[in-house]
């Protein structure tokens, strides 16, 4: 090493650390000198000729004057002038050496998370490069080398190499399709490429929430040939390791084509030159392994290679028509032509029903527009009979939209993971049209019958027909009638021919045609290759692009407009854009990508296009979103009247003695208002009227509302940069965080020393002659990090306040009504007796209730003349709803679900914290927890929590993140979250942890 650092010193005058880097034949070292620059200095195996180093060169400079945007090192020149200077190594062999400015990064292999995101900027990066380079010329870039992708057959001669006779078959397979499409790649244009784009030769930067790709190194193995080759092998090593590799390929093509557009044929090529590539490389790495057995780089990308392989043995479906839809190609040649023709066509065909539908209405059957099912998990017999009724369709014939997302479409068959919360198909890829059963259906062309049969299962098809279609040019596509009478099948048998307009087929009646409200599902094809006859009448979201490009709008076969069948759905940038313009600026939005939510059913959200989510984060829905009982109870009141505590209601006092007969018996006074701020600040009023002093002591970094007086004495608001500080009738006392704080888990003595931190602060009010009204407190410290106090501290700290005067509050907003499992509030795990009670959103579901709950003697204080009115606080509506809501509580069992669920997820969480650092501490009660995230100094992970918050998101589970440094996941899901879902959270973080821990 000291060797090189010489010749760095003499030569480009760099005084420098040398780190060796791995390498196949040559010597890299990375150079990092005292000022933080970063070189690689470049040593050639001594046989190195000399046109390959100024390849190299020429190449990058070329490529950074063409585009001084793509990331390509820079080369630095010597001290005299030179790009390339020969120099003896220690054994005294020449070898051509040279310097390379240093790009940031680390190589993608060792990178997670490899996302959609990154894939496309890569394919960006590699297609912005290939641009470059295409008018570039050298001499010598015509090589006859192993690397060379066009000639992969020589591992033809060396596959006796393996011993497992079938990964020998399974290269030779390989090497077949290779052979297939040479004389196609043969034909491609050549220019000059990159040919060796692999995962270590690729640099990516940033935090794991923002990767970029920051590199493109090591120009060695460049070469001529179509650029599709080009492509293939970086393709080869990023499908690597990813569970659905045709979606990576989506991805890195569309960056690359949207930068240096790609051609249909040159996309057909992309799968077989990506095997042929991973054989070359394994086939490569067996040759030198058994010439080198104790050299590991030669086999670095061997294992990874046998497991894409292997694992993938055979060409994903629709993976070319998949790469086509993403850079906007028809998905054949074929299927381009029959598409025009159609349009030349539209206003030609048969009435599908035998009578012009032009003025037909549509109706939404969307998330967005329909509650049907009303359990997006359970669509029942009922509700598939009534389909559309919701929407107003008193018509005969009305139809549905084409590319719709929907929630009706609930059987195991739809959903595409292991949870409940997996992605599943939801978007519609047919016009439905809606008419009486019997109606006949005529062809709208002729055709052919392709496929007959009675799909018998509940939601399914019933009777369906398959028609093939031919153009006048000799294209051939498909049309698809589904919820048919089955009695076709009498009559009909596949390879009849049918003639436009004839009538071949009637809708069946929902004991025919799987259920349904009888109306036809109309789907047209452009191609069958990978669906067969067994199409999909909804995808997946995320495949949206694909299968439009596949099933496109059939509106023209009902000489109708496209766009007039078509879903528009509401555009979430707009909605963002719209936000921002109108509201304030810090009201807060989850996620680095916000989320637009538009259907909920329990412990489950759903976004515009019906992705679904598991909700562990909002404790507002406490009985489960859109629960049928509070609906049912809400839609009943609202039909009655709704009116204020000025008129008696018995839904009043109804509501009242039900709290009450959860609460400790001194507590005897119900005063309703519309959230929990408006409840803290009434209970600041009790406390100053029942004790005539002003001052309040609180723990530091809580939260109580948003009202002026609550704000007052929130400290998560008050401290806040721009925030207005702590006022003079307030003292903060510190958390009783016995994880981080003064007084940690190994004193047994903690609680008691956290409750004497009260002392000086009362003290502090007593000297400013604020006096002590009382002392207020999240019971279990919510934004302040999911703290679970010591034992013993509330009532020590209450017994301190009462011997100032004061009254103590306990604010439940987060902790009550069942949430802690074992306790109904969080004030009996700690053996304390509050003055006061306050309750907020959780009470009410969603519906806007706060309620404070006191004793005579303090509500008598505060009856001193004055009224005291909420308008809607303790309306029938309200009271009805909060009555419900405790009764659900009581006849689901949900504080003991909250019990057994809780219990299981701590006991996954300390097993994740067992395995991984970044958990400083897991802590909580029944379904309120906190996963406290630290870095390797034990000092809050702030970044980190960010990161897997978001990371959770896209794994379609959320979560929040709270604590004076934000670094601590919050847990805290409706109670009706169940044992799959636990799992869910577990495992899912198990992956993102392990993303991150890379």
């Amino acid at each position: 090493m000291d060797h090189w650092k010489e010749v760095l010193r003499r030569h480009w005058g760099i005084t420098a650390e040398l780190t060796q880097l791995d390498g196949e034949f040559d010597l890299n070292f990375l150079v990092e000198t005292a000022t933080g620059a970063g070189f690689v200095l470049k040593a050639m195996r001594p046989d190195c000729p000399a046109w390959l180093v100024e390849m190299q060169i020429g190449a990058m400079t070329h490529i950074a004057a063409r585009d001084p945007d793509v990331p390509v090192p820079r080369v630095i020149t010597s001290l005299n002038g030179e790009d390339v200077l020969t120099l003896k190594d220690e054994t005294g062999a020449a070898r051509l050496v040279w310097l390379i400015a240093r790009l940031p990064g680390r190589v993608y292999a060792q990178v997670t998370p490899k996302t959609v995101s990154l894939m496309r900027q890569l394919g960006v990066a590699l297609g912005r490069t290939a641009r470059a380079m295409a008018d570039f010329s050298h001499a010598r870039l015509e090589r006859d080398f192993k690397w060379d992708l066009m000639r992969a057959h020589w591992i033809a001669g060396h596959l006796d190499a393996f011993a497992d006779p079938q990964r020998k078959t399974l290269l030779e397979s390989d090497l077949a399709a290779f052979e297939a499409i040479r004389p196609v790649l043969d034909a491609l244009p050549k220019q000059a490429i990159h040919n060796d784009a692999n995962d270590y030769n690729i640099l990516v930067a940033g935090d794991p929430g923002d990767l970029r790709v920051t590199g493109l190194i090591d120009f060695g193995d460049m070469c001529t040939g179509p650029r599709i080759c080009d492509l293939a092998i970086a393709a080869a090593y990023v499908v690597l390791d990813q569970p659905q590799p045709d979606r990576t390929l989506q991805a890195l093509v569309a960056g690359y084509h949207a930068v240096f557009p790609l051609t249909g044929p040159e996309l057909d090529l992309l799968w077989p030159l990506v095997r042929a590539r991973l054989a070359v490389s394994v086939v490569n790495s067996q040759l030198m392994s058994l010439e080198t057995p104790d050299d590991p780089y030669v086999v670095i990308s061997q294992a990874p290679a046998w497991r894409f392989l292997e694992g993938f043995p055979a060409i994903p479906d629709l993976l070319s028509a998949r790469l086509r839809a993403a850079c906007g190609h028809p998905v054949s040649d074929a299927a381009g032509r029959a598409l025009d023709w159609l349009e030349t066509a539209r206003g030609g065909f048969a009435p599908i029903l035998g009578v012009d539908i032009s003025d037909a209405p549509l109706r939404a059957l969307s998330v967005e527009a329909s509650a049907c099912p009303q359990d997006p998990f359970d669509m029942t017999a009922a509700e598939a009979a009534l389909l559309g009724e919701e929407s107003g369709a008193a018509e005969e014939i009305w139809l549905g939209y084409y590319l719709e997302p929907r929630l009706i479409y609930t059987a195991p068959a739809f959903r595409l993971g292991p949870w409940k919360a997996s992605n599943r198909r939801t978007v519609h890829l047919a016009v439905d049209v809606f008419a009486p059963a019997g109606t006949a259906l005529h062809a709208p062309l002729d055709g052919e019958i392709a496929a007959i049969e009675n799909r018998t299962g509940n939601l399914d098809y019933g009777g369906v027909i398959v028609l093939r279609h031919v153009t006048p040019d000799g294209d051939a596509f498909h049309t698809l009638y589904g919820h048919l009478d089955p009695a076709c099948l009498d009559t009909l048998k596949p390879g009849d021919k049918v003639k436009r307009g004839a009538v071949f087929c009637h809708l069946g009646d929902r004991h025919q045609n799987g259920g349904w409200a009888p109306h036809l599902h109309l789907q047209l094809a452009l191609t069958i290759d990978g669906i067969g006859d067994d199409w999909p009448g909804v995808c997946d979201p995320d495949d949206i692009a694909l299968w439009e490009a596949v099933c496109p709008n059939p509106a023209a076969l009902l000489n109708l407009p496209d766009a007039s069948v078509r879903y528009a759905p509401t555009d979430r940038t707009t909605v963002l854009e719209k936000r921002r313009a109108h509201f304030g600026g810090n009201l807060s939005l989850t996620y680095a990508e916000p989320v637009m939510l538009v259907r909920g059913w329990k412990h489950y959200l759903f976004d515009e296009w019906g992705r679904p989510y598991l909700d562990a984060y909002n404790n507002v829905p406490h009985v489960g979103h859109a629960h049928p009982r509070i609906q049912a109870v809400a839609a009943d009141q609202l039909r009655r009247v709704n009116t204020n505590t000025r008129y008696l209601h018995p839904a009043q006092t109804a509501f009242a003695d039900a709290l009450l007969s959860r609460l400790p018996g001194h507590l005897e006074v119900c005063f309703f208002v519309n959230s929990g701020s408006e409840a803290n600040e009434l209970a600041l009023r009790l406390a100053r009227a029942h004790t005539g002093a002003k001052g309040m002591v609180t723990p530091d970094h809580g939260y109580h509302g948003n009202t002026t007086g609550a704000v007052a004495i929130s400290a998560y608001k008050f401290n806040k940069p721009g925030g207005v500080g702590k006022t003079d009738w307030v003292e903060l006392v510190e958390v009783a965080d016995d994880y981080r704080g003064s007084f940690r888990r190994d004193d047994p003595d903690r609680a008691r020393k956290y409750a004497d931190l009260v002392d000086p602060a009362i003290a502090a009010l007593t000297l400013r002659e604020q006096g002590v009204a009382g002392f207020i407190a999240e019971t279990f410290p919510s934004v302040g990090g999911q703290i679970i106090p010591p034992t013993g501290y509330l009532p020590a700290v209450y017994d301190k306040i009462r011997a100032a005067g004061g009254i103590c509050i306990a604010d439940e907003v987060q902790t009550g009504l069942g949430r802690l499992g074992k306790h109904y509030f969080g004030f009996e795990q700690q053996g304390a007796s509050p003055d006061v009670v306050v309750l907020g959103k959780p009470i009410g579901n969603g519906h806007p209730i706060g309620v404070v709950i006191t004793t005579r003697e303090i509500a008598e204080s505060f009856d001193n003349g004055i009224e005291f009115f909420s308008t809607f606080g303790g309306s029938t509506l309200s009271c009805r709803i909060g009555s419900e809501v405790l009764q659900i509580i009581e006849d689901e069992g949900l504080q003991e679900n909250a019990q057994r669920a809780g219990a299981q997820l701590l006991q996954g969480l300390r097993a994740l914290e067992l395995q991984y650092d970044c958990i400083g501490d897991v802590r909580g009660m029944g379904l309120f927890i906190g996963v406290e995230l630290v870095r390797s100094d034990g000092s809050e992970a702030t970044e980190l929590c960010t990161f897997v918050k978001n990371r959770m998101r896209d794994r379609r589970i959320l979560i929040g993140s709270e604590g004076p440094y934000d670094n601590i996941l919050k847990i805290r899901p409706p109670l009706t979250i169940g044992s799959d879902d636990i799992d869910m959270i577990v495992t899912t973080l198990d992956g993102v942890l392990a993303e991150a821990a890379q």
